[in-house]
C-alpha cells in the first residue's frame, strides 16, 4: 500500500513537470504560430481587426529581421504588408513596400534565384497601378512578371489581373480571350484560382451577351462562398449586382449590392465599402443622384493625382497614423496574452488539483478492495484448512467410545464457529441479482424466535450501485444482522431501504435488549467499512430500548 501511494504522487510530480514543460515549449513558439496567425488574418481576413492587426505584426516583425540581417524574411514582411495595405486602400504605403522589398533583392548576391519573390512583388505593383488608374504601367508590370513566372500559379493570377485591365478599359474580347484560355487550364488550378477565373470570365460574358455568364457568376459566387473567402464574394456580388442592372431586374440587382455592402463591413476595406455604395448609386433613378456620383467620381480622380503628387507627404501621416493606432493595439495584444497565461495556470491549477482527487479517490478504492479480497481469503482458508481439519477430528473422536461426550459437545462448537466466521466473509458473486442475494441474507437470519421484514429492498436500483458499494452494503447489514442475533435478544426485526435523489438510505431497527453506545459493542468496524465510501451511519440505543442503525450511502 505504501508503495502505491508512493506512485501515485510520482505520477502526479510528473505530470506536473511535463506540464511546465510544455508552457515553456509553447512559449518558445509563440513567434512562429503568431506569424502563421497574422499571414492568415492578411491574406484571409475574417473580421475587421485582422488587417490592422496583420500590418502591426509583420511592421515589428520586419525591423527586427532587418535588424537581424535576415534579408530574406525581411522581404516576404514587405511582401505581406503590401497586400494587408492594399486591401484597405493604403495603395501608397503599398508601394512602398513594393518599392522597398525589390531594392532588398538587387542588394542580394543571390537575387537572380529569388524569381517567385520578384514574380509576386512585380504582380502587386500591377494591382496598385491599376487601381492608381495607370492601365499602361500596370500591363508593363504584369508582362514583366510574366517573362519570369515559372510556376502555373503564378502565371494564372498574373494573366487574370492583366486580363482585369483590358476589362477596365471596356476591351472585353481581349480580356475574353485571356479568361476562356485560362478557363481551359482550370482543371490545374486550386479553388481559389478557379473561382478568381470562373467569376472574371462571367462578367466579360454578360458583356457581351453570352448565354454562360450567368452561369458562371453564380457557380464562382457559390464556391467563394464554401470557402469562406469575403473578398471574393464581394466581388462576385458587385459583378452580379452589374449583371441584373444591366438587364433592367433592379430588385435582384439591389439585393446583390447589398451584399456586397455588407461584406466590405466584415472585410474592413474602405475601398470595398465605396464601391459597393456607388454600385447602389447607380442604380437610383433620381438624376440628381447620378450627377453626384459623376461630381464625386471626378473629384475622387483629381484627389488620386494629388495623392500622387504628394505621395511623400502622406506617406509621412500615414506612418504616424499607423504608429498610434500600432501602439494601441500592442497594448492590447499584451493585456490579452497576459489573461490568456493566467487562464492557462488557472486551468493547470485545477488539472492537478482534481488529479490529486482522482487518485486519491483511486487509492482509497484500491484498498478498501484490497481489504475485501483478504477477509475473502481468510474466509476461504478458515473453511478450507481449519474447520475441515476440526470436522476430520471430530469424526475421528466420535469413533472412540472412551471419549467424554463434552469434549465432543465443545469442539462441535468451535467447529460451528469456524464455519460461521468463513461463511460470514466468504464472496459475493456481484454477477447475480444483488437484491435477491441481500434478500436471502436478512432471511437468513429469520427463525422461530426472530422476523426478518424488509421494505423496499427489491424497489432499489441496484443495478447503478457500484460493485464496490454494493460489497460494503452486505457486510454492514451482515455484521448488523450477526451483532442482533449474538447480542439483542431480539424478537424482530425491520429493514427500510429508500432513495433519496442520487443516495440510498437504509434504516435498521430492532427490539432488542439494546446497547451502551459509548462502549461501541464491537461497532467500530462498521463504522470504518461506510467511512471508506464516503457514507455515513448512525447509532441510536440504550439499555431495555432496542438498537437503531441509520446508514446513508
Amino acid at each position: 500500500m505504501k508503495y502505491h501511494k508512493f506512485s501515485v504522487f510520482l505520477h502526479l510530480f510528473t505530470c506536473t513537470i511535463f506540464i511546465f514543460c510544455s508552457l515553456f515549449k509553447l512559449s518558445a513558439q509563440t513567434f512562429t504560430d503568431s506569424s502563421h496567425i497574422f499571414r492568415k488574418a492578411i491574406l484571409q481576413p475574417t473580421n475587421p481587426q485582422d488587417l490592422p492587426s496583420g500590418i502591426h505584426y509583420y511592421t515589428k516583425k520586419k525591423a527586427l529581421d532587418l535588424e537581424l540581417n535576415d534579408t530574406l524574411n525581411a522581404i516576404y514582411d514587405l511582401r505581406l504588408l503590401s497586400i494587408a495595405e492594399f486591401k484597405i486602400g493604403n495603395n501608397f504605403s503599398s508601394e512602398n513596400n513594393v518599392v522597398e522589398a525589390l531594392n532588398l533583392i538587387e542588394s542580394m548576391s543571390t537575387k537572380d534565384t529569388l524569381i517567385n519573390s520578384r514574380v509576386g512583388l512585380y504582380n502587386q505593383l500591377g494591382r496598385i497601378y491599376r487601381t492608381s488608374s495607370n492601365p499602361t504601367e500596370a500591363i508593363k508590370t504584369f508582362d514583366k512578371a510574366l517573362k519570369i513566372a515559372n510556376r502555373l500559379k503564378d502565371s494564372v493570377v498574373i494573366l487574370n489581373n492583366k486580363a482585369n485591365i483590358y476589362k477596365d478599359q471596356l476591351d472585353y474580347k481581349k480580356a475574353l480571350d485571356i479568361y476562356t484560355l485560362l478557363q481551359k487550364k482550370q482543371t490545374q488550378f486550386n479553388t481559389y484560382q478557379q473561382t478568381l477565373v470562373t467569376d472574371n470570365l462571367g462578367y466579360v460574358q454578360s458583356k457581351l451577351n453570352l448565354p454562360e455568364a450567368l452561369q458562371n457568376l453564380k457557380k464562382a459566387l457559390e464556391l467563394r462562398k464554401q470557402n469562406n473567402d469575403f473578398i471574393g464574394q464581394h466581388s462576385s456580388n458587385t459583378h452580379l449586382a452589374e449583371f441584373y442592372l444591366d438587364r433592367k431586374d433592379t430588385a435582384k440587382a439591389i439585393e446583390h449590392a447589398k451584399e456586397a455592402l455588407a461584406l466590405s463591413d466584415k472585410i474592413n476595406s474602405s475601398s470595398f465599402k465605396l464601391d459597393a455604395i456607388s454600385t447602389l448609386m447607380t442604380m437610383n433613378k433620381n438624376p440628381l443622384v447620378h450627377e453626384y456620383k459623376k461630381l464625386t467620381d471626378s473629384i475622387s480622380n483629381a484627389k488620386q493625382i494629388a495623392e500622387n503628387k504628394n505621395a511623400f507627404l502622406k506617406y509621412n501621416v500615414a506612418e504616424e497614423q499607423k504608429k498610434t493606432q500600432a501602439s494601441i493595439l500592442l497594448q492590447e495584444i499584451e493585456s490579452r496574452k497576459r489573461l490568456a497565461y493566467q487562464a492557462l495556470a488557472f486551468i493547470i491549477f485545477l488539472i492537478l488539483v482534481g488529479s490529486y482527487f482522482i487518485y486519491r479517490n483511486r487509492y482509497r478504492k484500491a484498498k478498501i478492495e484490497e481489504i475485501y479480497k483478504t477477509e475473502t481469503r481468510i474466509a476461504k482458508k478458515v473453511h478450507d484448512e481449519v474447520a475441515n481439519d476440526m470436522y476430520k477430528v471430530m469424526t475421528s473422536l466420535e469413533n472412540n467410545l472412551g471419549v467424554d461426550g463434552t469434549i465432543l459437545d465443545e469442539m462441535e462448537k468451535i467447529y460451528t464457529k469456524t464455519r460461521d466466521i468463513s461463511r460470514e466473509n466468504s464472496a459475493i458473486d456481484l454477477n447475480e441479482d444483488f437484491g435477491l442475494q441481500l434478500n436471502d441474507l436478512l432471511l437468513g437470519y429469520k427463525n422461530d424466535k426472530v422476523k426478518v421484514i424488509t421494505r423496499n429492498l427489491s424497489k432499489m436500483p441496484w443495478d447503478t450501485v457500484p460493485e464496490l458499494k454494493k460489497t460494503t452494503i452486505y457486510r454492514v447489514l451482515q455484521e448488523l444482522m450477526t451483532n442482533m442475533r449474538k447480542h439483542s435478544q431480539a424478537s424482530f426485526v425491520t429493514l427500510i431501504f429508500e432513495k433519496e435523489g442520487s443516495k440510498m438510505r437504509i434504516n435498521y431497527k430492532d427490539n432488542g435488549v439494546g446497547c451502551d453506545l459509548f462502549k461501541k459493542n464491537g461497532l467500530q468496524h462498521t463504522e470504518s467499512r461506510i467511512a471508506s465510501i464516503n457514507g455515513t451511519i448512525n447509532f441510536e440505543s440504550k439499555q431495555g430500548d432496542g438498537f437503531k442503525a441509520s446508514i446513508i450511502i
